[in-house]
């Protein structure tokens, strides 16, 4: 009887915590629906992913150029031996030759990430346009997978440059719709700022934390461990990003309108001012990656341990300013222009500063500055870009942010090739004072943005940028749920009521009225 009681006794106790996990499940499934939580996790994925993008951009850096010259050094003692065997070493122009012939590889294998992905990039941005956000961003995380497993067990040149080209189009996809995703989800001004600036944060913890990350484990543990290690990070994200957003079975953006064309967003003047401007404020960043860490060597005879630490302090600045940058945006929305140009100059001036450094703790504070001043330029104008797309064309992001990965690609591509070759035909304190004139010589450029506030409502939903009636039920149903959300405009932004194109937000509440008042549809 005992027994019978004592199993009966545990039987219950299992029928209890079996009815206390189901409920927890059904508490996290219902957490999961909420709008508010799925968005979070949504910020989440995304940060995840363009960490291991800007990771995976920068962990080759002090493990590809050495894995690289042992694997030659092999092959070169190799054939010395089979077919000079009593040769003692090859002669000093040959050695120089094949120097320059091992740089122009390391180079073109860095570049190759970059070049592909503004190949890529206007294709994407359409594609996103057209299917939405979710699908082009696990596409994305796949690729960048696949990649991350080759880098991991590549042995040779060819191998190694497949992996970094595939990194490109995985970026293109992962990049472009994990940003176009938040201006999507975030459409509070405020709130797009902050969640753009969070995930700026993580590029930023991604691109200066990984050359340490990359070095450390490929001294102690071997070339494969950080790639699967990232490779590993990567396959949880996007298992992430099935669960919780399920993007094959999301059918919210079907009848979504068809996004502006890639071309048409080119040619806008606004938009062409924010992209030169992304362009020109990394060009510093991308040009000294490649080059730095051989100025340090022969300049300040900087160690290894200097030369792999270079950017790692300039994380927080770069933090601080994206943190400056959302709260003052939040305060004064129609000076975003100015911070970015504020931006440029602090970037310029701290380019040109660069070579007057003598020690590494010198070099610290322009480095410093340039990443202060790319986190003020791109948390300023990356939501003004989704600003512009609001006010000035249809509120889907696909293509505008393709355009701004674009920006950066140019950088990118140009650094690694371009930036060695004026170092050695002009000087390294050439290239750091053209740098750093060509940020100050663009910031008045950005007085184009200043009337931006102006041509924009106070908050960019797209039921007030419609310019006519609503087209079908869908957009009506959308534009009465936003409408019962937000009753008027919010007084923050100190916007007018009527932009500089003549499109009054207001007439188009009105038509909305008018229509719905009508005969319902069927």
């Amino acid at each position: 009887m005992d027994t019978e009681g004592g199993s009966s006794g545990l039987a219950k106790s299992a029928a209890v915590k079996l009815s206390e996990m189901g409920e927890r499940t059904k508490q996290l499934g219902t957490a999961m629906k909420d709008p508010h939580q799925q968005r979070r996790i949504m910020l989440v994925i995304v940060c995840v992913a363009l960490l291991l993008d800007n990771m995976l951009y920068m962990v080759i850096v002090p493990i590809i150029p050495d894995y690289l010259a042992d694997l030659e050094s092999e092959q070169s003692e190799h054939v010395h031996v089979v077919i000079h065997p009593n040769t003692s070493a090859n002669s000093t122009s040959q050695a120089k030759s094949n120097k320059d012939n091992f740089d122009v590889q390391i180079g073109v294998l860095f570049a190759s990430k970059a070049i592909l992905q503004l190949l890529v990039n206007p294709l994407s941005g359409t594609f996103i346009d057209r299917v939405g956000y979710d699908i082009p961003l696990l596409i994305g995380l796949t690729v960048m997978f696949v990649s991350t497993c080759i880098f991991a067990f590549a042995e040779n040149y060819a191998t190694l440059f497949v992996a970094r080209s595939l990194q490109g189009l995985g970026s293109a996809f992962a990049d472009t719709s994990g940003i176009a995703m938040i201006a999507d989800k975030y459409t509070v001004e405020a709130e797009r700022s902050k969640a753009l600036g969070i995930a700026l944060a993580f590029i930023s913890f991604g691109s200066l934390v990984a050359p340490p990350f990359g070095g450390v484990l490929y001294e102690f543990a071997g070339k494969r461990v950080p790639f699967i290690v990232l490779a590993t990070i990567c396959l949880a994200d996007g298992v992430l990003l099935l669960t919780v957003i399920k993007p094959f079975s999301n059918r919210t953006r079907e009848n979504m309108p068809v996004g502006t064309p890639i071309y048409r967003l080119m040619i806008d003047p606004y938009i062409a001012v924010v992209a030169g401007a992304l362009t020109v404020c990394n060009i510093p960043l991308a040009f000294l990656e490649p080059t730095i860490a051989n100025w340090m060597e022969s300049t300040m005879h900087s160690t290894k341990w200097e030369m792999g630490l270079t950017w790692l302090p300039a994380f927080f600045p770069h933090v601080l300013g994206v943190y400056i940058t959302v709260k003052l945006a939040a305060q004064h929305p129609n000076l975003q222009w100015f911070y970015g140009a504020l931006g440029m100059v602090i970037i310029g001036a701290s380019s040109c500063t660069v070579p007057a450094c003598k020690t590494f703790g010198q070099l610290i504070a322009p480095l410093c500055g340039i990443c202060f001043g790319i986190a003020l330029v791109d948390t300023a104008l990356l939501p003004t870009l989704a600003f512009l797309v609001d006010v000035r064309h249809v509120s889907v992001y696909g293509s505008v942010y393709a355009i701004a990965d674009i920006s950066y690609s140019v950088a990118y591509a140009m650094g690694p090739i371009v930036a060695g070759q004026i170092v050695h035909n002009l000087g390294f304190v050439q290239l750091n004072l053209g740098m750093g004139l060509v940020n100050v010589l663009y910031a008045p450029a950005l007085l184009l943005l200043r009337n931006v506030c102006q041509m924009k409502p106070s908050y960019s939903e797209r039921d007030n940028l419609l310019e006519e009636a609503p087209q079908g039920l869908y957009d009506t149903i959308k534009m009465e749920e936003r409408r019962g959300k937000k009753k008027g405009y919010s007084s923050a932004g100190n916007c007018l009521p009527v932009d500089e194109n003549g499109f009054d937000p207001f007439r188009a509440q009105r038509s909305l009225s008018e229509e719905s008042s009508g005969p319902e549809y069927t």
